[in-house]
């Protein structure tokens, strides 16, 4: 068996054979961004704002466990999995960073955020990244920017990253870039946005590495577009947990937490439907038919899987109670 060393050597001699072609061929993506870690939770997550399309798919870099990475301005984005691929095998985020901007030929026009699950960040702003372009490395974070408007940009970040510590990270980013938008942001204006949050420790199914994946890829208002879906997401955290305590037969938990979600997105239908059909489940038939009777007004095809379900035993009613719901 190789040692960590060897191992390490070794992906930095196939990472630099990738890297000395990659230039001014790169896509373009002038951009700010958030590199940050919660020391409590040991959440990672990387958010982004561009004027170029769909810049989370280039920009935004992470695994649960090992640590995040953005990569903007002439975008190599090899430094994303490669990145993550050094610190996974056991290097600080300076250490991989570092190793790979040395042998970058065009490390004057990258911008690089590396931050690693020991709360270890670096970040690198090139000479030719355009101005107003600069980065800002904080405990456990750093913000960094490239054409923007003015040089206000990043300190905005910085402050509102600190001011909003009682957020959840996910929030906590949102808000740091809504700061920067405000302080000026991108010179071109807007356009993509992302946001990825991964967890503290590592995990061994891959669907389970990401805790909040969320893209807006083409929006006026593309963190506006972030901040909805990010509240979308949480309702749907809400419902999940109700479904779970239904599971476990805890009513009462289920209800509180499938109120949590419709308060957070209290026009959409599905969140409605289901909770009235755990409410029908569980002997509150009477609860859930103006449930149902507001949802089958908005949209009728509600009624009619309302009809398929108790064949497949998602509907647990008599004959007499489902008439009562199916003639509303």
């Amino acid at each position: 068996m190789q040692s960590p060393q060897k191992n390490i050597a070794y992906l930095l001699l196939l990472f630099t054979i990738a890297s000395q072609s990659q230039v001014y061929k790169d896509k373009f993506a002038h951009t700010f961004s958030i590199v940050a870690r919660d020391p409590a939770t040991g959440e990672m997550a990387v958010g982004v704002q561009s004027h170029w399309f769909s810049v989370g798919t280039i920009v935004a870099w992470g695994k649960s466990g090992v640590g995040v990475v953005a990569t903007q301005s002439f975008v190599n984005p090899a430094y994303g999995p490669n990145g993550l691929q050094l610190m996974e095998a056991g290097i600080t985020a300076k250490e991989a960073m570092d190793n790979l901007i040395a042998k970058d030929e065009g490390r004057e026009v990258r911008q690089i955020a590396m931050l690693d699950n020991k709360g270890n960040v670096h970040a690198f702003t090139g000479e030719k990244c355009i101005a107003s372009a600069g980065h800002f490395v904080g405990d456990n974070f750093s913000v960094q920017a490239n054409m923007m408007l003015n040089d206000e940009v990043v300190p905005a970040m910085a402050k509102a990253y600190l001011k909003n510590a009682g957020l959840p990270l996910a929030e906590r980013v949102l808000a740091t870039l809504k700061a920067a938008q405000e302080a000026g942001g991108d010179i071109r204006g807007q356009q993509s946005a992302a946001l990825i949050v991964v967890g503290g420790n590592k995990v061994s199914e891959p669907w389970k590495d990401k805790l909040v994946d969320l893209r807006v890829d083409d929006h006026k208002e593309p963190i506006q577009e972030l901040e909805r879906l990010l509240r979308v997401h949480r309702a749907y955290d809400f419902m999940n947990k109700g479904d779970l305590a239904v599971e476990h037969g805890d009513m009462k938990k289920a209800m509180e937490a499938y109120a949590a979600a419709q308060k957070l997105f209290p026009e959409n239908l599905e969140m409605k439907y289901w909770t009235a059909v755990t409410m029908a489940n569980n002997g509150q038939l009477d609860k859930a038919l103006p449930v149902f009777k507001e949802i089958f007004t908005s949209d009728p095809n509600w009624r009619e899987l309302t009809r398929r379900l108790p064949k497949v035993g998602l509907l647990n009613l008599s004959q007499e109670d489902l008439a009562k719901v199916l003639q509303l």
